[in-house]
């Protein structure tokens, strides 16, 4: 496997204040899109694809695969009765994953779920788990559904700690933990 890239949180906000990174694209409570550590290892049976748009926080198509479900996470919706934190959630995905960006994925051992979209873990170009880096920064809590639980345990890790740190939906601007 290939390690994900290791940086603090705090030396990744830094370098984005040096570089003079908007800060008005991350909500209040929130940390730095770039300083998202998004740390599960890419593995090395992840294969190619790009996106091809969002459609919510946890919902991407990706080229190839169509309509694509994020395995172990569970953002708020923003359809059919939004949710506290969904709106912010599918804005960070829009912002992170731009059409046409490069990334790779793994399949679940299901491959679909009851909707017919393909079931995934999905990394950035750079190496940093996508579906963890929702976790990470409070836009999602862990979702685990057997037999898709190959990252449960590290899924579950990351959002305790983004709880604890009063990170997205837990914070003061977020829903409160509710």
């Amino acid at each position: 496997m290939r390690r994900a890239p290791v940086a603090s949180p705090l030396a990744l906000v830094g370098l984005c204040l040096l570089a003079g990174c908007s800060a008005a694209a991350t909500p209040p409570g929130s940390v730095a899109d770039q300083a998202l550590n998004g740390s599960i290892a890419l593995p090395d049976d992840a294969r190619r694809t790009r996106v091809v748009r969002v459609v919510d926080g946890d919902t991407v198509v990706l080229s190839k695969l169509g309509s694509s479900r994020l395995i172990g996470i569970d953002t708020p919706e923003v359809y059919g009765g939004a949710e506290c934190f969904g709106r912010e959630a599918s804005a960070f995905a829009r912002r992170v994953l731009e059409p046409g960006a490069a990334g790779r994925y793994v399949d679940g051992e299901e491959r679909r779920d009851r909707y017919g979209r393909r079931l995934v873990y999905l990394w950035l170009a750079d190496g940093r788990s996508f579906n963890a880096m929702l976790a990470e920064g409070g836009y999602a809590r862990p979702l685990v559904i057997a037999p898709n639980d190959r990252y449960a345990k590290r899924l579950r890790s990351i959002a305790r700690e983004a709880r604890r740190r009063n990170l997205g939906q837990w914070g003061a601007s977020g829903c409160g933990g509710s």
